[in-house]
């Protein structure tokens, strides 16, 4: 049998084994990050994140942007820290809009594109694949993002959980008057301000 027939034959024999499965044909049952959005985090709220990530960051002695928008990837608030790269102004508030309004963390993108290699997603306008914008949920619902920059990607995850946290974590409550019932407000402890 000559080269080119034998050539031929493995060929055809490769045309006939099922190609790769594409894992982007996989369908899920539920749309994945399907939290609703809620209403827009309040500035109180917002501020009380931003402390905590600048706390976080003055422990482990990094200069950081913190950014918080809210439901709808508008700015709330905004820090600075003294020695803060100046270009990170922009991309901390980058990840918090990419992480309120595509209601998952910002990190997801950077493990999608560095170790899936979907780099189609850098085709969608608001993406940014870098981790440090983290979603703000509260009862279920996304109230807004918090994004950092001005370290490492991992640096800037660390202080953004850090905010974050506020917001996710189980608030102790006093008894709460009639129109602070009808109007959904959250009442902190008086232990809790002390």
């Amino acid at each position: 049998m000559s080269n080119e027939k034998t050539g031929s034959a493995a060929s055809a024999s490769r045309a006939l084994q099922p190609a790769e499965s594409n894992p982007l044909d996989f369908v899920p049952d539920k749309i994945p990050f399907d939290i609703p959005y809620g209403a827009p985090i309040a500035l109180e709220r917002a501020q009380a994140a931003i402390a905590a990530a600048v706390a976080e960051a003055q422990k482990q002695s990094w200069k950081m942007n913190i950014a918080v928008v809210d439901s709808g990837g508008h700015l709330v608030a905004f820090q600075r820290m003294d020695g803060a790269m100046l270009a990170s102004i922009q991309i901390a508030e980058h990840k918090a809009r990419a992480a309120a309004t595509f209601r998952r963390p910002t990190k997801v993108f950077e493990d999608g594109i560095n170790l899936m290699h979907l780099n189609y997603l850098l085709a969608f306008d608001g993406v940014i694949a870098s981790r440090g914008g983290i979603p703000l949920i509260d009862k279920g619902s996304i109230i807004g993002g918090i994004g950092v920059s001005g370290g490492t990607d991992s640096q800037d995850e660390i202080v953004s959980e850090a905010g974050a946290a506020v917001i996710s974590q189980p608030r102790q409550r006093t008894n709460k008057s009639d129109s602070e019932k009808a109007l959904g407000h959250h009442v902190i402890s008086e232990t809790k301000k002390r």
